[in-house]
């Protein structure tokens, strides 16, 4: 049975800049109710911090599941059955009484979160070719953009009205009101013929086979460690704000509105780019931006000792304009090289950046915290990490990432 025509352009943009956004949610919502839920659950700040970091860790187990299960069932379902589970996952976290329980329920909300992002960029590509996927990729990170900067103020307005449960109950609507959106508005757009059998054995081998091809491991980790020195700031965002910005729990948009204001310019240029500037090259620009904007955030923790705005969060500002011009070419490059394997591609890639943001939430971030300098330092050491593996792709590879201009794929590299 064929796929379901496809919804328009602006349409499909939305629904699944939707999907991508419930993740982020999950994340930053909570940020401002840290003092409030650690006081009732009598757990520190520490303590707080690992519903960050299991959120994330399970998050990144489940990854490398949403995209093989999409290939083989298609992306409609999968998508549904994700949404359903965070519905009650987020109720649940409304309902907890301990620290366990919360952490269990924030494990369930990794669990499933992922299939919005994930497995709408195996949609994406399933429609979309080229220039075209481009533009979508960049419109879909201009609406995923809103929700790091809306959640923690909304986060803030919702301690305002009422206790830090309202906000899970939020997350529990809001991933309902996903479902009737998907179940109206997104065809089937992996069609039966085109679908994997999801055995187990072949999955495994699938995925060894795209975790050693080295131009796969390049261009993942030259994403994820770029996006790492901002994830350093946004899991730190409690302490960042709090204490060493002396902002109140209502005032985290003084953060979040720069940085994701960045990040939305940068898309917006990402596809109007598109077809008219090559490939490598605007991934390029936006490399050069996050370097300039790393000298510029290392420089002024050197020369100030305590942070003020607007000036302590500008850099990242320019960082995540740089982000968002690289990374819809990192990524659409990665899909085009499994045209088959699009869901598993986009879950094992979508794993070392979860990996890797788990790691600086339960880890680093409790460590440089403290100090704007320390945090300064992380960020430029993830910045510098992520150009490299971006320069050593542009050294090896005999073409480097582009937009094709036809649906033909890269075949995996011997490299």
């Amino acid at each position: 049975m064929p796929a379901s025509p496809a919804p328009s352009t602006r349409r499909l943009a939305l629904l699944l800049g939707g999907l991508a956004m419930f993740g982020p949610f999950s994340i930053d919502t909570i940020f401002p109710a840290f003092p409030q839920i650690g006081a009732q659950l009598g757990a520190d700040k520490l303590a707080m911090q690992q519903t960050i970091s299991v959120y994330l860790l399970a998050y990144a187990a489940m990854s490398v599941v949403h995209g093989p299960l999409s290939d083989a069932l298609g992306r409609r379902w999968v998508i549904l059955a994700g949404l359903a589970v965070f519905t009650l996952a987020s109720a649940g976290c409304a309902l907890a009484t301990s620290l366990p329980q919360l952490l269990a329920f924030r494990a369930l909300q990794g669990l499933s979160a992922g299939v919005g992002l994930i497995v709408g960029r195996a949609v994406i590509r399933d429609v979309l070719h080229g220039h075209d996927a481009q533009r979508l990729m960049s419109q879909v990170s201009m609406i995923f953009g809103i929700a790091p900067a809306v959640a923690p103020v909304l986060g803030g307005w919702l301690l305002g009205w009422h206790r830090w449960p309202s906000i899970f109950w939020f997350l529990a609507a809001f991933a309902l009101a996903l479902i009737a959106m998907v179940w109206r508005a997104l065809p089937e757009t992996h069609p039966p013929a085109a679908r994997l059998p999801l055995h187990p054995a072949t999955l495994l081998r699938g995925y060894w086979s795209i975790a050693r091809n080295p131009r796969f491991l390049r261009l993942s980790m030259a994403a994820a460690l770029n996006f790492g020195a901002l994830f350093l700031y946004i899991a730190s965002a409690p302490a960042f704000v709090l204490d060493l910005l002396h902002l109140g729990e209502r005032q985290f948009g003084w953060f979040f509105i720069p940085m994701i204001s960045g990040m939305m310019l940068g898309a917006f240029v990402s596809g109007r780019a598109a077809g008219r500037i090559d490939g490598a090259k605007l991934a390029n620009i936006g490399f050069a931006c996050c370097g300039t904007a790393m000298a510029l955030n290392l420089g002024y923790g050197l020369l100030v000792e305590m942070p003020s705005i607007p000036w302590a969060v500008l850099p990242m500002s320019l960082y995540a304009f740089g982000i968002a011009l690289a990374f819809p070419i990192i990524t659409l490059a990665i899909l085009d090289m499994y045209p088959r394997q699009r869901g598993g591609a986009s879950s094992l890639q979508a794993f070392v950046g979860l990996l890797a943001n788990a790691l600086i939430a339960g880890m680093l971030s409790p460590l440089l915290s403290g100090s704007g300098l320390h945090l300064a330092l992380g960020a430029a050491a993830f910045a510098l990490g992520g150009w490299l593996f971006w320069w050593w792709e542009a050294r090896v590879s005999p073409r480097p990432p582009r937009m094709p201009d036809e649906p033909a794929a890269l075949e995996p590299s011997a490299l």
